[in-house]
Formats: structure tokens, C-alpha cells, sequence
């Protein structure tokens, strides 16, 4: 692969106070490839254009200097003299030598095949496709298809000959070809799907003030075989005042009234009202009834699985029955007991954690205590119309 000096030589020098001017067939010892490497030795060479010469060359070097008994550094001194002459990267350089050292020739694996089939349809007819499909606005595969035969049939245009003879699956597959694409893009904006458009994905924001409620439903569990019962939780966000209660089926039927009595229950105004996207609670019926109260709805959020956290900790609904499973008979005595004094006597017995308020920075004195404080949900602070903060 040597040249002489002419038109087309490729002098490869950095220094140019060396004396020594030397052609690539030439370059024998292991010093001189470093040297060339490093720039500080001319060196004559004309690469091959094409990846058949290159390929030849490289194997010439690889006998030339033998490569297979070098060590590690020297064969990292001819690599970079392959890849300094060749244009090659190290990588494909690596791929190359690796072949070369399993005795594989070096040559195109991806090359045509001599034998190929012929195609039938040329670039010509997929650009005529596509104008096709431009002046018609895409229509379906059979529609077009009629289409190109009543131009080759009808009316006689010469350049339909091909694509009047195509069938529709293979219509298809020349509108997913590369050169099809390449001269037509269609691009169209996103279509969002109408979803359900009862409450308002977010989530609560009491800003202390009591009347935002976290509502969930649990079931009770089956008895051999028997379908058990649904408790309920409705919880507030900042006094945390809870009521449970117990349904036979979570249907709009027996749902509805025991919301409307779970909120009657709460000791203040209710602002707003949380749950998550089962279909019990987000339905017409129950947004109806949230807006005839003034009352906010909202649901939780996607990939936001704290938005109605509260309630979900307090699904312990279960052990508040006394039972693990009722079945659905005793379930129909137990719905029909009061539950107003049981959740009356249950808030002035238990204790909830509460949140401890920090002071502004102008106070030079800030009590924080590293446990949460805990209050009885009767007396949380709540904060008053017409003043900042007010005993509950």
C-alpha cells in the first residue's frame, strides 16, 4: 500500500526540523510506529479509499510486525498506528484485529449478497406513493389501492404500471419504508382522551382549618365463602376527627345515604372532600350531592400515593366492628346500630398526634420538643373567624 510522492500523498509530519523522510512500507521496528505516532517522523502514505484496500493493509501491517507475539504495550503502539493512518475508529480497529486473530478474513459482513432478489418496486414508484398520498390525504390501504389501478386503468397514466398491480398489505409496508418517510412526514398532535371529569385531581389544602375530609373504604374480608361487609373511614385532615362506618356493598345504593350521615357527624362545617378513583365515590351521584353542600371535591393524583395517605393509615376500621369478618346477615343488624355516641365516646378517648406550630424567627425563645405532640381530636386548636387562633 505504499506510494510514491505525486499528486494525492498524504505527508503526515508535525516536527518539521526532521531530517529523515521515509516511505510507510518502510516502517519495520516498533520505534519508528511509536515515532510516527507521536509526529516526530515523516512519513509518506496514500490510503485506499475504499474498505477493501484498507482491510488488505491492515492485515499487511498486522504479519508485518507479528502481531500475535507482542505484548500488551506494543500491541497498543500498532493499534494507534492502525488507527492513525487508517481513519478507522479504535473500536471498529479492535472488531478488525479480533476477526484477523480467529483466522477470519477481513471483509464486509453486511455487503449485498451476490444473488439478491430484484426489487419490484423502485424509488420512483415510492416517491409517486407518496405524492399520491399527499394530494389524497392518506386514505386507507384498499381506498388508495383503487386508486393507483384506476390511474393505470382508467386513465392510462404510464407511471402507475407498477403500483396499480400492488396489493394492500404491501401498500403498507412501502408507507413504513425509510425512503417513503423520508419525503413525507405526517405529524399530528396528541388526541388526550376525555376523561372523567367529576372532582378535581389534587390534594387537600386545609391551611389548618378543620373541615377537609379524607374519605376510604376497606372490606372486612369473606367467611367461608360469605361475602363480608365495607367499612368506611372519613377522617379530617387537622383535627383528625374520624367516623367509621359499616355498608353491604360499596353500590350507589347503600353508599350514598351513609355519606351523607358520615358528614352530618363531623362537629363543624365541611369544606372539602377528598377520596381516591374508585368508582364509589367519584360518580355523579356523589358529585351531586358534594355540590348541592358547597362542598370541594377532589381525588388523588397519579403517581402521588400520599393524597389521601391519612385515611388509608386509619383503615383500621376492621378492628372497631370486633369481629375479623361479619357476615352479610349480621352485617344488616350491625349497619342499622347508631353510630354517632360510639364515635362521640371514641374522640374523647383517643389521642392523635398533633402538629407542633413553630414561632416566627423574631421570637428570640423556640420550644421544639422531639416528640409529636398529642391532643385528643376534641381538643385540637382551631382556629376562629375573626382571630388567629382560638382553643377548640
Amino acid at each position: 500500500m505504499a506510494g510514491s510522492r505525486g499528486a494525492g500523498v498524504r505527508r503526515v509530519s508535525i516536527i518539521e526540523a526532521m531530517v529523515i523522510d521515509m516511505n510507510e512500507a518502510q516502517v519495520r521496528t516498533l520505534e519508528q510506529v511509536r515515532l510516527v505516532v507521536a509526529g516526530t517522523q515523516a512519513l509518506e502514505f496514500r490510503r485506499a479509499e475504499d474498505d477493501e484496500g484498507r482491510y488488505g493493509w491492515i492485515e499487511q501491517v498486522l504479519r508485518r510486525f507479528e502481531y500475535r507475539r507482542l505484548g500488551r504495550a506494543d500491541k497498543g503502539a500498532v493499534l494507534a498506528y492502525l488507527q492513525h493512518l487508517s481513519g478507522y475508529s479504535r473500536a471498529q480497529l479492535t472488531r478488525l484485529v479480533s476477526r484477523w486473530m480467529h483466522g477470519k478474513p477481513l471483509v464486509k459482513n453486511y455487503r449485498r449478497p451476490e444473488h439478491a432478489f430484484a426489487r419490484r418496486y423502485t424509488a420512483a414508484d415510492v416517491a409517486l406513493l407518496a405524492e399520491v398520498d399527499r394530494a389524497m390525504g392518506t386514505l386507507s390501504g384498499p381506498a388508495t389501492a383503487c386508486v393507483l389501478r384506476r390511474q393505470r386503468d382508467v386513465f392510462k397514466d404510464a407511471r402507475f404500471e407498477r403500483l396499480g398491480d400492488v396489493s394492500v398489505g404491501h401498500l403498507y409496508n412501502l408507507r413504513n419504508s425509510a425512503p417513503y418517510r423520508a419525503q413525507r412526514v405526517v405529524l399530528t398532535k396528541t388526541r388526550p382522551t376525555r376523561g372523567v371529569d367529576i372532582g378535581v385531581r389534587k390534594a387537600p389544602a386545609p391551611e389548618g382549618r378543620p373541615g377537609f375530609i379524607r374519605i376510604d373504604s376497606v372490606h372486612q374480608g369473606d367467611l367461608d365463602g360469605i361475602k363480608g361487609l365495607y367499612h368506611i373511614n372519613a377522617v379530617d385532615c387537622v383535627t383528625q376527627w374520624e367516623v367509621v362506618a359499616t355498608v353491604q356493598t360499596i353500590s350507589e345504593a347503600h353508599l350514598l345515604p351513609v355519606i351523607e350521615q358520615m358528614l352530618e357527624q363531623f362537629p363543624f362545617e365541611i369544606l372539602g372532600f377528598h377520596a381516591d378513583n374508585g368508582s364509589e365515590y367519584v360518580n355523579h351521584r356523589v358529585a351531586k350531592m358534594l355540590d348541592k353542600l358547597k362542598v370541594e371535591f377532589t381525588r388523588s393524583r397519579p403517581r402521588h400515593s400520599n393524597d389521601n395517605g391519612l385515611a388509608e393509615t386509619k383503615n383500621g376500621a376492621k378492628g372497631h366492628a370486633g369481629a375479623p369478618s361479619w357476615p352479610f346477615a349480621q352485617g344488616v343488624r350491625l349497619c342499622a346500630h347508631p353510630a354517632a355516641p360510639r364515635h362521640a365516646l371514641q374522640h374523647l378517648l383517643r389521642r392523635v398526634p398533633q402538629p407542633v406550630p413553630e414561632l416566627p424567627p423574631a421570637v428570640p425563645v423556640r420550644h421544639r420538643q422531639d416528640r409529636p405532640q398529642e391532643a385528643r381530636p376534641h381538643q385540637t386548636r382551631i382556629p376562629a373567624p375573626g382571630r388567629d387562633d382560638a382553643a377548640g
